[in-house]
């Protein structure tokens, strides 16, 4: 047994034993479980993909003389600004003002909230426009301006779900090409797209929460940041493998961090055709080995891991819940999987190649001293469900 305070005292003095959940496996294979669980500290994990639900608050210091912005725009994508006078709040998905969406689809969508967040964390100089209905104490009524995000006095990423424990198998069984957040998909089963680190993914390697929860402190983008809450749509109680692990969405995070330690490779704007803007961001999550049933958790790999695969054509957008078969990571990440007896291409939205950049990242970062664990301050639920909307016909 381990404490949080004994692995810091370690990681400090540069003793720590920092491993990658990708290295992990073939470690406790040789050295045995318990043997690895009193040497290792550390394992640490990561994924790097669209998150669509991102953004960011900005604040942008007054304007001489004052303005309390009613409307906002940067770069013509719309921010939100019912909060304080030179507060936004900035959403990856949000679109570019007079962007066609899907009028004629399917639609491009060229640039988006996504592509401001990368733009800032990269440095650009961007365009401000805001309005106001002009107050005794903010007179100013108009305001055009350009900007860094050097010249913010706050940029802070706020994402209220990040790093789906699992997530589905995307396919179309319709008779015509569909466009989703999944991607393209051809007809008749002809492809199938994913989207997940798999054996690298954070809460694929703590599926039960034991030492991820609310104040984890976490790698951001190249920040450090934390887990402020459970992230929107968090589903502890799903189902599971005998080992625990989820054959279905799961588990969340709500993640924060300051933009202006953000590296921009790891914060991009992605489009999707015919769907709409995203944000792809790259998460890494040190796991403390406290005990041997933790680091047994961590030593998931690819062929122990199930994802549902879901019809995008129909089953998933009527929500009937239907699940054509389930698959591992280990026939995903080989590039086919078998449906109904018929061979399908799979491709993934994910880069387990950046994932492991990442978890070696961070794992460099703890060995040289520079990021510390934290205990959180309250744990994720592991019995909360996903409630459906309430779509009532009077206001009875």
């Amino acid at each position: 047994m381990k404490t949080y305070e004994q692995i810091n005292d370690r990681i400090e003095s540069g003793k720590a034993v920092v491993l990658t959940a990708n290295e992990i496996m073939d470690f406790v294979d040789k050295k045995g479980l318990d043997a690895a669980a009193e040497e290792v500290d550390v394992v640490t994990t990561a994924t790097f993909g669209p998150m669509c639900s991102s953004g960011c608050f900005l604040n942008f210091g007054h304007s001489k003389p004052k303005i309390r912005m009613s409307e906002a725009w940067i770069e013509d994508v719309l921010v939100y600004t019912g909060i304080a006078a030179v507060d936004v709040f900035l959403g990856a998905t949000q679109l570019r003002h007079g962007d066609p969406a899907n009028m004629y689809p399917p639609g491009d969508f060229r640039y988006g909230g996504g592509h401001v967040i990368e733009d800032l964390v990269a440095g650009k100089k961007l365009q401000l426009f805001a309005l106001s209905y002009g107050t005794d104490e903010y007179p100013l009524r108009e305001l055009r301006t350009y900007f860094t995000i050097d010249d913010l006095n706050q940029a802070t990423m706020v994402n209220p779900r990040n790093c789906y424990q699992n997530y589905n198998v995307a396919i179309n069984c319709s008779d015509k090409t569909i466009h989703t957040y999944m991607g393209r998909l051809e007809p008749n089963c002809k492809n199938a797209n994913y989207c997940s680190a798999g054996q690298l993914s954070p809460l694929l390697n703590d599926p039960y929460y034991d030492t991820i929860g609310v104040g984890t402190r976490v790698w951001l983008a190249g920040a450090q940041g934390h887990v402020y809450a459970e992230g929107t749509q968090h589903t502890g109680a799903c189902e599971r493998t005998d080992a625990g692990v989820p054959t279905e969405g799961a588990g969340t995070l709500a993640l924060t961090g300051d933009m202006k330690q953000m590296q921009p490779e790891f914060v991009r704007g992605v489009s999707f055709r015919g769907y709409g803007i995203s944000l792809a961001v790259g998460v890494g999550v040190p796991i403390p080995i406290l005990n041997a049933d933790i680091l047994k958790r961590t030593c998931v790999r690819d062929r122990d891991i199930l994802a549902p695969v879901t019809d995008y054509s129909y089953d998933y957008p009527e929500k009937t819940g239907k699940v054509i078969a389930k698959v591992s990571y280990e026939q995903l990440r080989s590039g086919e999987i078998e449906i109904n007896g018929k061979k399908v291409t799979v491709g993934s939205l994910s880069s387990y190649y950046k994932a492991l950049e990442i978890a070696n990242l961070l794992a460099d970062e703890i060995r040289r001293g520079d990021f510390q664990l934290t205990r959180p301050i309250a744990p994720l639920p592991k019995d909360s469900i996903m409630k459906s909307m309430t779509q009532r016909g009077t206001l009875s």
